[in-house]
């Protein structure tokens, strides 16, 4: 899963320098944080209401609609993490670093509860 995420990666910081006529990517960057922040918020609006369609008993089709929304919620998110200089590693060692701790001790020392 992890080459997946680093192949990623390389191409969005492949298409962050092409032309902004020719690439997704290259057209976000260039329109700045809140345009990228915006798409981020609306794939997390989007996610939210395919997963509320998508119990126990969802149809294929809703199950791949949650998985598409998804999808995009992640791409988005790299793109975000791409534009202010951080990359899906750092994510991921944080999520390594949280393995061994209790989820809600982990929250409590974010939130000095």
């Amino acid at each position: 899963m992890n080459d997946i995420l680093e192949q990623l990666t390389v191409i969005l910081e492949q298409r962050r320098q092409a032309d902004a006529e020719d690439s997704y990517v290259a057209s976000l960057h260039r329109k700045g944080l809140n345009k990228i922040l915006e798409k981020v918020g609306e794939e997390a609006i989007e996610t939210v209401l395919a997963a509320k369609d998508c119990g126990a008993d969802a149809s294929p089709q809703h199950r791949q609609a949650l998985i598409g929304e998804t999808a995009d919620l992640w791409f988005h998110s790299l793109v975000m993490l791409s534009h202010l200089d951080l990359s899906a590693a750092q994510v991921l060692e944080e999520l390594e670093k949280r393995f061994n701790i209790s989820g809600l001790v982990e929250k409590a020392s974010r939130t000095g509860q």
